[in-house]
This record gives C-alpha cells, sequence and structure tokens, in this order.
C-alpha cells in the first residue's frame, strides 16, 4: 500500500539515494530533485503529500524554494522538513520562519526521520488537509479557499466528477481505483498548469470529487482539456476485453448483471456571474447542479 508520495530535494546523489531506496522499500513513492527549479516543477505535476528539502542547492537555496512553496496556492499545504548540515540557531529560525514544519540536520537517523515524515502524512490526513491518495489539498483546506471567492472577482469553479467509477472499483479493486484517481489529478493539474494561472486551485473532495478553482477567462479550456485527455486515456485502466466492448458486467442489488460503460468525467462550471452567492453551501450546490446538467 502506498503511504504517501515523497519528494526529497538534494544535490547530494548518494543522500537522495539512499533515502529514495530506504522509504521505497518501506511503501513510500519517493521523487527525487537536485535542484530547486526542478522540485518546483515535479511538485506542480506530481503533489508530494512532504518534502524533504536541504538548504544548499546548485541554483537556489532551500529557503528559497520553501519560499516559492508557499507562495504558491496549490502548494501552500504541504508539510517541509529541512534537512541540512547547518546546525546554527539562526538558521533553524529562518526556516521556520518561512513556514517549514521541521528541521534536521545531517547527519541524521534515518529512523528519527521515518517517524517525521509518517507523523507529517497522518497529521495532514487526519486534519482533513489532504487527500491520502492523492495528496492534494482536502476538506478544511477547500473549505477555505471557497470561502476567500466570497471576496474575489472573476472567478470561476471546475466541479470534477468520475462518473461510473463505483462499478470500476467493485471490478477491478480499490488499487486499481486509486490509480485512476491520481491519474485524474495528473491530468488536471497538468492542464492548470498548462492554461490556468499560479493562483489556480486544485482540491480533492472525501467523496473523490475534485474541485479546481481558477480564473472565469480559462475555465472553459481547463475543463475542455482535461475532458478530452481523459476520456483519450482512461480506457488504458480496462482490460482488452472490456476495452474492446466498452463496457463492464456488475451485478445489481438484485442480484440481476448490468452493462456499465467505461468511466467519463463530468464538469460542471460556475462563475461569480452566476451568483449572487450568500455562502459556500450555495457555490457547492450551484456547481453540482452544473456538474449534472453537464
Amino acid at each position: 500500500m502506498n503511504k504517501g508520495r515523497i519528494l526529497v530535494v538534494d544535490d547530494d546523489l548518494d543522500i537522495s539515494n539512499m533515502l529514495r531506496i530506504y522509504f521505497d522499500s518501506r511503501g513510500y513513492e519517493v521523487l527525487v530533485a537536485g535542484r530547486g527549479y526542478e522540485a518546483l516543477e515535479l511538485c506542480g505535476k506530481k503533489l508530494p503529500h512532504v518534502v524533504i528539502l536541504d538548504i544548499m542547492l546548485p541554483d537556489m537555496d532551500g529557503y528559497e524554494v520553501c519560499k516559492k512553496l508557499r507562495s504558491r496556492l496549490r502548494t501552500s499545504h504541504i508539510p517541509i522538513i529541512f534537512l541540512t548540515q547547518r546546525d546554527e540557531r539562526t538558521d533553524k529560525i529562518a526556516g521556520l520562519e518561512l513556514g517549514a514544519d521541521d528541521y534536521i540536520t545531517k547527519p541524521f537517523d534515518i529512523e528519527e526521520l521515518r517517524f517525521r515524515i509518517h507523523n507529517a502524512v497522518v497529521r495532514g490526513t487526519r486534519e482533513s488537509l489532504t487527500n491520502p491518495v492523492t495528496g492534494l489539498p482536502s476538506g478544511k483546506l477547500i473549505e477555505e479557499q471557497l470561502r476567500r471567492l466570497m471576496w474575489k472577482n472573476s472567478w470561476a469553479i471546475l466541479y470534477i466528477g468520475l462518473g461510473d467509477f463505483g462499478p470500476f472499483n467493485e471490478v477491478y479493486g480499490f488499487v486499481a481505483g486509486d490509480d485512476v484517481l491520481r491519474f485524474t489529478a495528473m491530468v488536471t493539474g497538468e492542464a492548470v498548469d498548462e492554461l490556468g494561472t499560479p493562483d489556480d486551485f486544485i482540491g480533492h473532495t472525501p467523496a473523490n470529487d475534485f474541485v479546481v478553482i481558477t480564473t472565469a477567462e480559462q475555465a472553459q479550456a481547463i475543463k475542455e482539456r482535461v475532458t478530452d485527455r481523459f476520456a483519450a486515456e482512461v480506457r488504458t485502466f480496462y482490460n482488452f476485453k472490456h476495452r474492446e466492448q466498452g463496457y463492464i458486467t456488475v451485478q445489481d442489488p438484485g442480484g440481476q448483471e448490468k452493462q456499465v460503460p467505461l468511466m467519463t468525467l463530468a464538469v460542471g462550471v460556475i462563475t461569480q456571474d452566476d451568483g449572487p452567492f450568500a455562502d459556500i453551501r450555495e457555490i457547492t450546490e450551484r456547481a453540482a447542479e452544473a456538474r449534472r446538467e453537464g
């Protein structure tokens, strides 16, 4: 079982490879970046549950990477653990002031680092801050962003749902289902990266819906890109027989077999102009209605 995604940012190949091998053997997905800009790019493509960040990097220092991650809406919630040779009190304070969650000096006890990573991932999930499968903001963080919309102009929301995801899970199991969720998160993130703005937000609700907050000008283009790419690639999650026939067979509550089509995306789009909205509940209800209407 995947325990979470770790991004190791360190230009020391011995350390980064050691951490990759160690945490991979313990069920984590491990990404490695040797430069700050590479780390920022990876965070946009595959959002990690926690970042292990060295201070001394070839292109920019870890403080600058931390600052950029905290300033971007999509990455502001990710726990950051500084891992560095610097042991000065001022260095620790500087990192914590920028929003780092923890600070470990080299040489370090890898078991201690493992527990700190585990606690960071569990804490974020337990507090409904991130979805455990995709690492995207969830629960409270989505609500917080929706409340901010009440004071903004020219915004749009994409409310994305997976059609016939339940029957897919029933036939293929939750591990394959989690792969589909991660794929959907990746497709959505890449569309927002290409067509949206740096301040756009992507969330993953406990009900396995996805929420994108963007500008009214970019919403339709993002919707089309996400739905087109999902439709083009979702067939790869099915076996050859199901791809060829275009459906799977499941049993209904009465024990009768029924045919269920391959998964699709349903995306509802609303903008500020669809208001006025009194509270975030009205926003989410209108977004759900727009999704049902297609």
